[in-house]
């Protein structure tokens, strides 16, 4: 099965059509960094599709905006749209049933990517796990949102209440690129490969059973519940009063057009390749050119930063040629995953030593970043290069193994100098000393400051924490980072 045609009639075709005709062989692209906005422009352009919805995701999860958003994709198929879902199954066996349920409506698909072949139970979870490693082990982590091939928004969110500022205790400081014009048929494209891959299989194959009418109801009436809780919301309140994709066709709502783009996907037959190849890691081969490209300086955002001994020797020849290589990652304390910590910071040192300015995420939230529920907390999962002032990436890539040897990723290349300019402020407002540490060497030794106090080891880390990092950085498990 392959996407439908760029949509001829509704209202996104309508608004998004024209804007396209005035920008012959260009694609429109405006960057989605608060969390609010980023729900609000897939909520919308769901409920204004008429024809096609295709969504893929690493995460789904069963809250507040994962239940709003998936009632308005069954408001969707109850219009007559054809909707395609398409999740690993990392996240969606705990959710295995709502998935069964959706499928049973005739005009939605479900499939999930690389999945157990047990649907329930610890027991079997953990038992498939040891035995199928390799397998279970290689996840596709791309995420993508396209309506009616007229417009898809595509980057590091998944679907759940962190990535949108809903979060009761923390949320994601994360980026997007919400998208117009040919690279929208890119992106469906890509989803078409993962959606006939070998390795997407239909619920009605994984779970016969559950895929039923009755289990549908069952769904229907549990969303039903917790849209009324939705309705109560900010993005409920927003969603009313706001016309995003109206306003951005309109130009009111800032979005560059440029012919100079590319969108890159890893093969989906990544996840089944015995030995390393670089013809199926193809996010990583494209952004490599990209950074060694620098004249001057580059900027890079990676929540999970692992280098390694290639990278950091690449990054440290590029300072000493007096390009400027800074990087902002997570601190300790702010990683939700203190594994992949003890990672980074086995090149902590010779980064620094070799002129790579480093920078740490503070476990507070900036002001981009609040929540509807007060949340002051904050991790960066945000994926971003900056070069020059000049060229951008964004997309679900970080700069460690996994992403480039385990997961299959994707994200976009532009070279416009206004968004690229744009990703640098949001890159100067993050290493700011209110929301991050600065780490230098001081007299051979690390040391962390926000300009008014300064440590001598990872900031405001719980003993758990600095375990969890101590024993990966021991064990030396970069490879699965």
């Amino acid at each position: 099965m392959t996407s439908s045609p760029p949509a001829e009639r509704g209202a996104l075709a309508e608004r998004i059509g024209p804007a396209e005709a005035a920008h012959p062989g260009q694609s429109g692209f405006r960057l989605l960094s608060d969390g609010t906005e980023a729900f609000l422009i897939r909520a919308q352009s769901a409920r204004l599709a008429v024809q096609s919805l295709d969504v893929q995701t690493y995460i789904w999860h069963a809250d507040l905006t994962g239940a709003y958003l998936g009632q308005v994709l069954l408001d969707a198929a109850d219009r007559g749209v054809r909707v395609r879902l398409l999740v690993d199954d990392l996240d969606a066996r705990a959710k295995n049933d709502g998935f069964a349920a959706l499928a049973a409506h005739p005009n939605i698909e479900v499939r999930l990517f690389n999945p157990w072949a047990t649907r329930n139970g610890k027991l079997s979870l953990a038992g498939e796990s040891a035995f199928s490693f390799e397998r279970i082990n290689r996840r596709m982590h791309n995420k993508s949102w396209i309506a009616d091939n007229r417009i898809a928004v595509v980057g590091g969110r998944n679907v759940g209440d962190e990535y949108f500022g809903a979060g009761e205790e923390v949320n994601f400081i994360d980026l997007d690129f919400a998208m117009l014009g040919p690279v929208v048929r890119d992106v469906s494209k890509t989803f078409d490969r993962f959606w006939n891959s070998p390795s997407a299989y239909p619920m009605e194959v994984l779970d016969p059973d559950g895929v039923n009418e009755a289990a549908l109801l069952k769904l229907r009436n549990a969303l039903a519940s917790r849209a009324a809780e939705a309705r109560e919301s900010r993005y409920a309140a927003a969603l009313r009063g706001d016309d995003l994709v109206e306003r951005m066709v309109a130009g009111e709502w800032p979005l560059q057009w440029s012919s100079k783009y590319e969108f890159v996907s890893d093969d989906p037959g990544k996840v089944t390749m015995k030995k390393r190849d670089v013809k199926r890691t193809h996010v990583g081969v494209s952004i490599v050119p990209m950074l060694q490209s620098a004249r001057a300086r580059v900027a890079i955002i990676s929540p999970y930063f692992v280098p390694g001994k290639e990278v950091t020797g690449g990054f440290s020849r590029m300072a000493a040629a007096g390009r400027s290589v800074r990087v902002l990652t997570n601190s300790l304390v702010a990683n939700d995953v203190a594994a992949v910590h003890g990672g980074y910071s086995r090149y902590r040192m010779a980064l620094l030593e070799g002129g790579v300015q480093l920078w740490e995420l503070k476990p507070t939230g900036s002001p981009g970043n609040s929540s509807m529920f007060g949340s002051s907390g904050a991790s960066l999962h945000t994926k971003a290069f900056v070069v020059d002032g000049e060229k951008l990436f964004v997309g679900s890539y970080n700069l460690d193994p996994r992403s480039t040897w385990l997961n299959c990723e994707q994200g976009v290349l532009v070279e416009d100098a206004v968004l690229a300019r744009e990703l640098e402020s949001l890159f100067e407002h993050q290493i700011a000393a209110a929301h991050a540490w600065r780490v230098t060497l001081e007299r051979g030794k690390m040391r962390w400051s926000d300009g008014q106090s300064t440590f001598d080891r990872d900031p405001e880390a719980s003993g758990w924490q600095r375990f969890q990092a101590w024993a990966t950085r021991f064990l030396r498990l970069d490879a699965q980072l």
